[in-house]
């Protein structure tokens, strides 16, 4: 076993890695990135719309909620406000690692997004509401990830985190419900 490790390490070109990583227009982006870069920019612009829709979404749901009894569920609307917009912050970051440009355009976030806005009045249809968009971004990212598999690791390691939240904040979601 110990033979084998030797003999991988010794394949790697020291020189040629060298020599690939001064070419530095590319950023982050090195000679080894296996994926479509483009397709991955257009997959994470999806999914920052998604994101974007989804701020808006639980804000509203956050600033139109009343009641004193509803208290810890506009509480609730808020952290996840906050947590979708640093997802956002992320993939938008992504992005621009992958030399891609954020698409944030208002005109067409609606269409771009895998979720659905919601301004509902009822406390009730709101937190379905966002259960069922939590439920959506779940599904997306899932299909995002089984998509870009190991050829993208950081993107995927990424994706994986996010989708983690979105699976608490439907649970969450569902809490609230019952």
């Amino acid at each position: 076993m110990l033979n084998e490790m030797t003999a991988i390490r010794a394949d790697v070109d020291t020189q040629a890695i060298r020599d690939a990583a001064r070419r530095i227009d590319d950023g982050a982006v090195t000679v080894g990135y296996r994926a479509d870069r483009e397709a991955i920019i257009a997959m994470l612009n999806g999914a920052l719309a998604t994101e974007l829709v989804c701020v808006m979404r639980y804000k509203r749901h956050y600033y139109t909620v009343s009641g004193l009894q509803n208290g810890p569920v506009k509480a609730e609307f808020l952290q996840h406000a906050k947590e979708e917009q640093a997802h956002a912050d992320m993939l938008a970051q992504r992005i621009v690692q992958l030399n891609g440009k954020p698409d944030f355009n208002p005109a067409t976030l609606s269409t771009r997004s895998h979720a659905e806005y919601d301004d509902s009045d009822n406390i009730q249809a709101m937190i379905r509401a966002n259960l069922v968009a939590e439920r959506i971004a779940i599904e997306a990212y899932r299909q995002m990830i089984e998509n870009i598999g190991s050829m993208d690791p950081t993107t995927t390691h990424m994706l994986v985190g996010i989708m983690a939240t979105e699976e608490e904040h439907a649970d969450d979601m569902r809490d609230l419900l019952m």
